[in-house]
């Protein structure tokens, strides 16, 4: 029992270090860089829509 307190322990520190350290490296987009992502993403959700939607009328013809 207390060693496996003590690997869950060991864990949670090891991944607050893991945390602080993608928090130092990471950085705030610049204005170009934020909308090349919101495009990006919005045309991912179209994309996946758009999928969603060709599937679910292809199955209501066919079935």
């Amino acid at each position: 029992m207390d060693q496996e307190k003590q690997t869950i322990k060991t864990k949670l520190k090891r991944f607050g270090k893991e945390c602080l350290r993608v928090l130092k490296v990471t950085k705030k987009p610049n204005k170009e860089e934020f909308k090349t992502i919101v495009k990006v993403s919005g045309l991912g959700i179209l994309i996946v829509g758009l999928l969603g939607f060709v599937i679910q009328m292809a199955r209501q013809l066919l079935f």
